[in-house]
């Protein structure tokens, strides 16, 4: 899908909320939302990601839910759950390899968001790192900036490398 698609996906996905009091996310329990990864609507189960995500550390006892959501078919899921991961934080740490995995998704908003992630949690073994250098050279700029931020947040020394540009 072209970044315009997605733009125009995202603005009618924040029209449609407007329209709603509160999110179908909002004011719900970890336990709900992980509920909420199982359904087998793909919508509901980015919604119960996008509530995790704003758990932050809170929703630590989501991350097996969320690593197996990252296999979905469908995109919205795998990078709402990228991104819940990442805001969890260190907590995630279990889904390190998950991640290293997301990080060669055909999506690049999967990809990105993997990347993201992966400097929030902050591991720096091997594979996450040799992973994070391969999105450096991604074809989206987007995913380039993100792999670059996140090698910074784990070795800040050796971050020499200058930011990619914008395509």
């Amino acid at each position: 899908m072209s970044r315009r698609a997605w733009g125009l996906l995202s603005l009618l996905t924040l029209a449609i909320a407007g329209c709603a009091s509160k999110a179908p996310y909002e004011g719900k329990s970890v336990a709900q939302l992980e509920r909420m990864l199982r359904d087998s609507n793909a919508t509901v189960q980015a919604q119960g990601a996008m509530g995790l995500a704003e758990l932050g550390p809170r929703a630590r006892s989501a991350v097996p839910a969320l690593i197996r959501t990252l296999e979905s078919s469908d995109t919205l899921v795998r990078r709402e759950s990228a991104k819940a991961l990442g805001k969890i934080g260190p907590d995630a740490q279990e889904a390190v390899s998950a991640l290293v995995s997301a990080c060669k998704d055909t999506e690049w908003t999967v990809r990105r968001e993997a990347a993201i992630a992966l400097g929030a949690i902050g591991s720096d073994e091997a594979g996450v790192v040799a992973a994070l250098e391969k999105l450096r050279k991604d074809p989206d700029s987007l995913v380039r900036k993100a792999a670059q931020e996140s090698l910074k947040k784990l070795n800040p020394a050796a971050s020499g490398s200058q930011a990619p540009s914008r395509k």
